[in-house]
């Protein structure tokens, strides 16, 4: 197999679930399968998009809907968009100021009750970050607030802040709370300025997250160069997922200052599955973040990217109903990820669609998707 592009540039943002793209680097997968990974640690997601389309970067640690969305020309000129693979699953959340906390509001319920309180002269308008316009933090964000019976374009108002800022603009008061990924949240609990009030596994166990994603250009360019870098990912995401151990040296490692630059305390514990919210629970996680499980979590299923595709109709980002199923094949890299599966002796599924039960109820399996977006009683359709 003639590698392309031997040199592989590869943006992340600092965040735990960028671990088996930078373990890959780290532990020599890469030069296992040919190719050298050159990590580029990047400021938000807009910028990640930004190097995606003019070629700076080759590939990225991405946000599932930021990849749809670019594909969809939300908020951007459209652009043929691929993903390669699934990075990992879970390990994101949802935190409220400790200023709610001390007013009640630690979870759904409380918040909605703390909100319908505050009416009349008493009212004042709630303000929650996420990372970016169709990206993951986003959708668990506004499906969260909506099955508590808040609106998320009507009753609070919604601003968009990169992840590692989350913490300093909470603490400033900016914002009332924020999804993000870890360690962020964890962050805000130990700084001891939030509460985690949900994570995203309570929303939606065992969701997709973060993508290896890329322009269908490049791919099309560089198929064995992109068959190599899935291997290798592959590869570093079996190796954390192995043991408690090697999740600890991927914490070792991924807290350093060319990583997340942060200390490993905010990222070991939840690495782990052990949850504290900072108002008095503590649990160990039934679905806490994973990078590999088997290969399920890597396994770029058609429905995960059609749910995204829903909530953007949903919540009015879509005027109209997309080829649902037409666009996940499109942007889907299956073929090739099957291929690479093969290379890093990774097992795969023999379908493409899965079936899910999201927090508010709500039965999500890929077969009508124009039905399932507009299934929903809050909601900014047309």
């Amino acid at each position: 197999m003639q590698i392309e592009k031997t040199t592989v540039n590869i943006g992340f943002n600092p965040l735990t679930d960028c671990a088996s793209v930078v373990m890959a680097a780290m532990l020599g997968f890469d030069e296992k399968h040919g190719i050298r990974i050159a990590l580029s640690r990047e400021t938000s997601w807009a910028g990640v998009r930004d190097k995606l389309m003019t070629g700076e970067l080759d590939a990225a640690h991405a946000l599932y809907g930021l990849i749809y969305g670019t594909q969809l020309g939300i908020g951007a000129q459209p652009r043929d968009m691929a993903v390669l693979m699934n990075l990992n699953r879970n390990g994101q959340s949802i935190t409220l100021s400790r200023r709610l906390a001390g007013q009640g509001a630690t979870d759904g319920a409380s918040l909605a009750a703390l909100m319908a309180r505050n009416v009349g002269e008493n009212s004042r308008q709630y303000v929650f970050a996420q990372t970016f316009p169709t990206g993951t933090h986003a959708m668990w964000l506004y499906y969260w607030l909506a099955a508590h019976g808040i609106h998320p374009m009507k009753d609070v108002r919604a601003i968009t802040v990169p992840p590692s800022q989350m913490v300093y603009n909470l603490v400033e008061g900016h914002m009332d709370g924020f999804c993000a990924g870890d360690p962020w949240g964890h962050q805000a609990v130990l700084d001891g300025v939030g509460v985690t009030a949900t994570t995203s596994q309570q929303i939606w166990p065992d969701h997709p997250e973060k993508v290896l994603g890329a322009s269908l250009e490049f791919v099309r360019a560089h198929p064995n160069t992109c068959r190599a870098l899935v291997a290798a990912v592959l590869e570093a995401g079996r190796w954390i997922d192995a043991s408690d151990e090697n999740r600890r040296a991927t914490a070792e490692i991924i807290a350093a200052v060319p990583y997340i630059d942060t200390g490993k305390a905010a990222i070991l514990p939840r690495m782990l599955g052990r949850y504290d919210d900072g108002a008095g629970h503590a649990w160990r996680d039934e679905h806490p973040m994973c990078f590999h499980q088997d290969g399920q979590a890597n396994y770029p299923w058609l429905s995960d990217g059609m749910w995204f595709m829903t909530q953007f109709r949903r919540w009015g980002l879509l005027k109209t109903d997309p080829d649902y199923l037409a666009v996940a094949q499109s942007v889907t890299q299956l073929r090739l990820y099957r291929e690479a599966a093969e290379m890093a002796g990774v097992a795969v599924p023999e379908g493409v669609l899965r079936t899910s039960t999201l927090v508010d109820g709500h039965v999500w399996d890929g077969t009508d998707p124009e039905a399932y977006a507009a299934s929903f009683p809050v909601h900014m359709r047309n």
